[in-house]
């Protein structure tokens, strides 16, 4: 079944582009030029993926983020944000808006195809784990939740991953080389400052539930995850 991308763009010729370039890779364009466009795109059928661009009228395309990570409809649908924004605080901007990854302007069609099978793989790939329990946290793989207790955690799709490989991997230390290595893929580039985003956006999703220091900094090392202080 191909894979339904929507592409939120307001130049008409970047959005043809991009459409045709998703149609020879055997997936399906949705078209929306702003944020209000998007949102109904999504209300009347979600995406299997995002191609969000920064600059849009009205609402900004980091806003938008924002806004669909908040919302439960959106908020597991991974996000690539197309931007001309290329210094390192705005891909960290992005990434801590709930941005999955990033693609720099003028991009070629076929690194465009490359990352959105990438995150697309990154997403789908740890559905049948079965369920995991680490203190009160309890991740259900089958149904793709989590929760603390009896209360759901909303959580977005590389949070997620980042958890599961904790989860299955608790009270080891984990460098930001080895985490991008288990999480990410070895073959896929990502900066390992993106590592430190996506803690930071951990911890905050486990925050309301007074479990955000299993996730542990370690000096010099990098990350566990314990249910021990």
């Amino acid at each position: 079944m191909h894979k339904r991308i929507l592409i939120v763009e307001d130049e008409a010729s970047i959005r043809d582009m991009v459409a045709f370039a998703l149609r020879k890779a055997d997936m399906d364009p949705v078209h929306a030029a702003d944020a209000r466009a998007a949102q109904l795109a999504i209300a009347e059928k979600v995406p299997d993926l995002i191609l969000l661009d920064w600059m849009l009228p009205g609402l900004s395309g980091l806003d938008l983020a924002r806004r669909l990570r908040k919302e439960q409809l959106s908020r597991e649908i991974p996000i690539i944000m197309l931007t001309a924004r290329g210094e390192e605080m705005d891909r960290v901007s992005g990434l801590e808006a709930g941005v999955d990854d990033y693609v720099v302007k003028p991009f070629s069609s076929r690194e465009l195809i490359a990352r959105i099978r990438a995150v697309l793989r990154r997403s789908q790939g740890e559905d049948g784990e079965g369920v995991i329990e680490v203190g009160a946290l309890r991740l259900d793989g089958p149904a793709h939740r989590v929760h603390a207790g009896t209360q759901p955690v909303p959580i977005g799709p590389t949070e997620y991953r980042l958890l599961h490989f904790f989860m299955t991997h608790p009270d080891r230390v984990y460098s930001r080389t080895q985490l991008l290595d288990h999480v990410w893929g070895s073959s896929v580039y990502v900066e390992e400052r993106t590592v430190d985003v996506h803690i930071r956006r951990l911890r905050k999703t486990l925050e309301p539930f007074g479990l955000d220091a299993m996730v542990q900094t370690v000096r010099s090392a990098g990350y566990r995850f314990s249910t021990d202080a």
